[in-house]
C-alpha cells in the first residue's frame, strides 16, 4: 500500500467494487448508507459507480471477443480434421484401387 498523505491508500479487490455498485444501483439504501456499511467514502462510490455505468458494456465486448476467438479456435481444429481425413480416404482409394 502506498503512502499519500501520511495516510494509507486502501486498494479494494474489484469483487467488493463490483459488490458496492450493484447495491447502489438496486437497494432502496441510499448511496452514502451502502458507503458507510462497507467503510467506503462516499466520493469513492460516486466514482466506482460512474465508472461502472460508462464502461459497463465493455464487459460484453470482451466477452463476445473471448468467444470469437474459441469458435475460430474450433474451426480450426475441424478443418485439421477435415484435411486429413481427405488425405486418408484419398491413400485408402489408391490402396484399394492397387489390388484390384
Amino acid at each position: 500500500m502506498s503512502k499519500i498523505n501520511n495516510r494509507t491508500k486502501k486498494k479494494h479487490p474489484s469483487e467488493v467494487k463490483f459488490q458496492v455498485v450493484m447495491e447502489i444501483l438496486t437497494k432502496p439504501q441510499s448511496q452514502a448508507e451502502i458507503a458507510r456499511n462497507y467503510g467506503v467514502h462516499y466520493n469513492l462510490t460516486t466514482v466506482w459507480k460512474s465508472q461502472f455505468l460508462k464502461n459497463g458494456s465493455k464487459i460484453f465486448e470482451a466477452n463476445n471477443a473471448k468467444t470469437d476467438k474459441v469458435k475460430d479456435k474450433k474451426i480450426q481444429e475441424l478443418e485439421n480434421i477435415i484435411g486429413k481425413q481427405t488425405v486418408e480416404i484419398s491413400l485408402l482409394k489408391k490402396f484399394l484401387g492397387h489390388y484390384r
